[in-house]
């Protein structure tokens, strides 16, 4: 794209009747870390079997949970990656956006401040290549195929995996199959003991910028067999903060405006069991916000008024029944989003900018498992997903997309040696009220992995995947009026993996536990989708015109340490190398690194724990990067770190539990920006208390 990209964003409300979510998405395109767990904090978690010795009840469960563990990432055939329970409430995050900073081969696109667009991209295959999963459900954004991360806080979140390529197992949806990297966010449920009814948590967060962040969650067991959530929580925050700003002449200090957010979530979940054991679940979720949109600090700008509401919906439902060889999984969704996005400074005919958007979806799968032998399992996937999308802009199309993805796959299961293989169909039929459509498509991609144990000692595996997928061109990208292109090809990419994991518990040793794991891989992304600009700066199109080749190597090493009976640590570390490079041979900016892509990044974690004290710290590191296609000096982005340290209190009072947090994130008040133009917030702080029983 050139200079294209600066431009673009300089010139961000210029477009008529261009809302803040597109422009977002076609401004920029395109570790695991495991922080070991709080081991007392689990082990008061699971307490179920009676003992004279307490203690060593809870030390041989300590060791069953991370053996668990262990198996989960080490057997998977693709790169896992997992924070979870107590590891979450060690980190500095308030929302799921600042927890998957933590991953490896991972780039958060932050545009700033507390109510700012949050995306996710791996291995720098762009973020629409990155399917979010909510329980088991993906969330869809037909739109612009962007998942905001800042908008799912952690208080009702019990797991995040991150899987590249995709989860490795062959019984899930055809959705499963049909991404370039997966990120699943799991929702607490219900967990009761014998004797155990109700399960309350009060929390209140308050901090810098204003946040009031109060929420409950109430789990309820309705009967042996059906049990219930419920979920609230409320957000405001005025969103400003200080900045610096520069011309290279004279460096000044002002205040980011119109960041403020107000939002509400409400999400309630039954979970239950028929008398043939098969299992049932169903969830209803709510979120609204209300939220400025500071804009992009070019030109002496510093005020902004745009605004932006969200309202999102969902329902769903999941089925699943196990009977004899025969497994049986399905799920349901309805999902209603409304956006609204207005900007003063734009006037029309019709008055002020005043964009509205209405997305529905219907979504339907069905898998089916059937257990060959006890060596070899065979699956047949089937979903139906239906999307609208209204718009009250001028010559708008009005689209419908239906999409049919078909997936047949199969694993083997040998003593070492693990194989899975699916091929994906994929079948898509666009159609409009008006103007011209993208027509149908239809793609068949395969995907081939493994995992094998090499020696007798199962400590050590090697793993490898190939897998070939697409991703479709968004609403946007085809309809958006005097923008989209009917004429877009799908992005295609090609992924290869090669790495190993190594994980080792230990007894009666100081060090409890050690765990490494690197991979290696290439990608290639074919048609690369981008916004170029047309006859002048005002009137942009998007176009297939990139090729770009990716080689990465992700490391990760983990340990857990017993220093004395009471006190604990823990040391995390991850680095990432990428090298992306635009290898379209007609371009000018051949075999330059992709925008916003550093070749070195990683983050560091440590911890505490002591009695009832806890003490952990972070370290972010993002090395330089060139905000624009051209890898020139006027492009250069300097490298950025951020240092995060948190102290926390738990209080054990028989049934009930206190807890205590103090953050402070950006210790040494560093000035930077993910994004050019878009200033991260300074040292900040935030409290939290939690009442629980």
């Amino acid at each position: 794209m050139g200079n294209t990209h600066n431009k673009m964003i300089r010139n961000k409300y210029a477009f008529r009747g261009v809302n803040c979510a597109l422009l977002t998405a076609i401004a920029v395109t395109g570790c695991s870390l495991l922080v070991p767990q709080n081991l007392k904090a689990q082990t008061g978690a699971i307490k179920t079997l009676k003992s004279d010795s307490l203690n060593k009840v809870n030390q041989l469960k300590e060791v069953q949970i991370n053996r668990v563990k262990v198996t989960r990432r080490q057997t998977s055939s693709t790169p896992l990656q997992i924070l979870s329970g107590a590891e979450l409430q060690r980190l500095n995050s308030l929302s799921v956006a600042d927890a998957v900073r933590f991953f490896s081969g991972v780039q958060l696109k932050d545009y700033g401040g507390i109510g700012g667009l949050k995306t996710i991209n791996v291995r720098s295959m762009g973020t629409n290549h990155t399917a979010v999963f909510y329980d088991g459900v993906q969330l869809g954004n037909a739109q612009n195929g962007q998942v905001d991360l800042g908008k799912f806080s952690l208080d009702n979140i019990e797991e995040i995996e991150l899987y590249n390529g995709q989860k490795s197992t062959v019984f899930q949806s055809a959705k499963g199959f049909a991404s370039g990297s997966s990120l699943y966010l799991n929702a607490k449920q219900p967990v009761f003991e014998k004797g155990q009814h109700d399960h309350l948590t009060a929390t209140f967060k308050t901090g810098s910028f204003g946040l009031i962040n109060p929420s409950v969650r109430w789990q309820r067991k309705v009967s042996d067999k059906v049990y219930g959530s419920f979920s609230t929580e409320y957000k405001k925050a005025n969103g400003k903060y200080k900045f610096h700003d520069t011309n290279g002449a004279y460096d000044t200090t002002l205040v980011r405006k119109n960041g403020d957010i107000e939002t509400m979530r409400i999400e309630g979940g039954l979970y239950g069991k028929l008398p043939d054991s098969s299992e049932w679940s169903a969830k209803v979720y709510f979120y609204n916000d209300e939220q400025g949109l500071p804009g992009a600090i070019v030109n002496n700008v510093y005020d902004f008024t745009q605004r932006l509401w969200n309202r999102n919906f969902f329902v769903q439902g999941n089925y699943k029944k196990e009977a004899g060889r025969y497994n049986l999984m399905a799920s349901a969704k309805y999902a209603n989003d409304y956006s609204r996005y207005l900007d003063p400074t734009i006037v029309k005919d019709d008055g002020l900018t005043n964009n509205i958007y209405k997305q529905q979806e219907f979504y339907l799968t069905l898998s089916n498992r059937y257990k060959i032998n006890s060596l070899w399992d065979v699956v047949l996937s089937t979903d139906y997903q239906r999307n609208t999308l209204d718009a009250n802009l001028y010559r708008f199309p009005y689209p419908t997309r239906q999409t049919v993805l078909i997936a047949v796959a199969t694993e083997i299961r040998l003593n070492r040696l693990n194989i899975q293989a699916n091929l994906l169909g994929t079948l898509v039929n666009d159609e409009v009220e008006q103007y011209y459509s993208a027509g149908n498509k239809s793609e068949f991609t395969p995907t081939v992995m493994t995992s094998w144990q090499p020696f007798s000692s199962k400590e050590f595996r090697l793993r490898a995947f190939y897998k070939h997928i697409f991703r479709m061109p968004t609403f946007n990208d085809l309809y958006y009026t005097f923008i989209g292109s009917t004429f877009l090809k799908p992005e295609y990419t090609q992924q290869y993996d090669l790495g190993f994991t190594y994980i080792k518990v230990f007894e009666n040793n100081w060090l409890s536990q050690i765990s490494v794991q690197s991979d290696a891989y290439y990608n290639t992304v074919k048609d690369k989708i981008v916004a170029v600009p047309g006859a002048n700066l005002f009137r942009w199109s998007m176009q297939n015109l990139g090729r770009v080749e990716i080689k990465g190597l992700d490391v990760n090493a983990q340990s857990v340490w017993k220093i004395t009976d009471k006190l604990r640590a823990n040391a995390g570390l991850t680095y990432t190398y990428q090298q992306a490079l635009n290898v379209t041979n007609v371009n000018l900016n051949y075999m330059h690194q992709i925008p916003y892509t550093p070749l070195h990044s990683g983050s560091v974690i440590g911890g505490l724990d002591w009695k009832n004290l806890s003490l952990n710290y972070s370290y972010i590191y993002t090395g330089e990067r060139y905000d624009q296609s051209a890898n020139i000096p006027a492009n250069y982005v300097q490298p950025w770190y951020t240092h995060d340290i948190a102290f926390q209190y738990n209080k054990q009072l028989t049934s009930k539990n206190i807890r205590f947090s103090a953050e402070v994130n950006n210790l040494f008040n560093q000035s930077y920006a993910v994004i050019t133009n878009f200033p991260i917030p300074g040292r900040s702080y935030r409290f939290t208390l939690s009442y629980s029983y």
